[in-house]
């Protein structure tokens, strides 16, 4: 389904993309993500296709606003029954319980419920209405990190089986990882789209590097000619050699994977090797890393054993660098 809309007011706004599957919209907080999401359910004064100029009954749309929007006083089944007409309301609002794993809760009220429990019980009730297309602000928002990605699979599988084409806005990297297609906002427009294996090989800018998540993304100043060029890293106050094609003077955005910095003893004698400082180890889902200070910057470097010293030196590989005009 494509998605071209415009919006003046409170903010001017403009996005045109494609939805296929669940797509995830990624930008930052301010952005207008859920203002978009509002002016396509009919919320907001805007412009656009699909559903121009169609009152919000009349748009074939299910929304899960941030925070799922339960009515407190209403069970499960009546939550989901709200989006339904006929004398089988009940029978069908626990049937689409079923469906996402909640029949046995059906009587409960949302109070009773768990976050990951009270946004299956909004899907359902977004999903009875049986739209064209299904709208997400913010699904990870009150989930906790032990939960999400269980609470995430159970969701895009419910949005899969379905058929329904899905459009969730975030923040939050960690959604945009389980995309089936992706779209990068910036500056209330949109810069990128893809697959998130495409947009994790080719980031368009530093700014898409930022909101994928990416570690060592800074500033900094190309100097030199073609062939003969460093980079300026003001914050480390140091000079890199880098291989790139942008003009001398340019500023911009760069990156080095944590993968790709190589670390050194204290005692080493190579030129290029810059000294630093280990501020804290860390072992998470990124894998072992450690967290380094050079001059005013942090520099996450992967940590092939445990006998990383104290004090070390690091050089970043020309090969590596990518650098994007800022």
């Amino acid at each position: 389904m494509r998605i071209d809309y415009r919006i003046e007011h409170p903010v001017a706004l403009s996005a045109s993309f494609e939805v296929e599957g669940f797509t995830v919209l990624l930008g930052a907080s301010g952005e207008g993500k859920t203002l978009l999401l509002r002016a396509i359910a009919g919320l907001l004064p805007a412009h656009g296709e699909p559903f121009d100029g169609m009152p919000p009954q009349q748009r074939a749309v299910g929304y899960l606003p941030q925070g799922h929007a339960l009515f407190p006083h209403l069970n499960a089944w009546q939550n989901v029954a709200f989006a339904l007409r006929g004398a089988r309301r009940r029978d069908e609002a626990i049937e689409w319980l079923e469906r996402v794993g909640l029949a046995e809760l059906a009587e409960r009220r949302p109070a009773q419920l768990s976050g990951g429990q009270q946004q299956r019980v909004a899907l359902a009730r977004a999903l009875a209405r049986r739209p064209q297309l299904l709208l997400l602000d913010e699904p990870t928002s009150a989930l906790d990190p032990a939960t999400r990605d269980d609470v995430l699979a159970e969701l895009i599988a419910e949005v899969h089986a379905a058929g329904i084409p899905a459009l969730a806005v975030s923040h939050d990297p960690a959604l945009a990882a389980v995309a089936d297609r992706l779209v990068l906002m910036h500056d209330r427009r949109i810069v990128q789209t893809g697959t998130p294996a495409q947009v994790h090989a080719q980031p368009a800018s530093g700014a898409v590097a930022r909101l994928l998540g990416l570690r060592n993304v800074f500033r900094g100043r190309i100097a030199g000619a073609e062939g003969a060029q460093h980079l300026l890293w003001p914050e480390a106050g140091v000079s890199l050699p880098v291989h790139t094609t942008l003009a001398d003077g340019s500023n911009v955005d760069w990156h080095i994977a944590p993968e790709a910095v190589v670390l050194h003893g204290a005692g080493t004698t190579l030129a290029d090797a810059i000294a630093v400082s280990v501020e804290l180890r860390q072992t998470g889902a990124q894998g072992r890393q450690l967290g380094l200070r050079c001059g005013q910057a942090r520099l996450w470097a992967a940590l092939p054993s445990d006998d990383a010293a104290a004090a070390l030196r690091v050089s970043l590989p020309p090969a590596a660098i990518r650098c994007w005009a800022a």
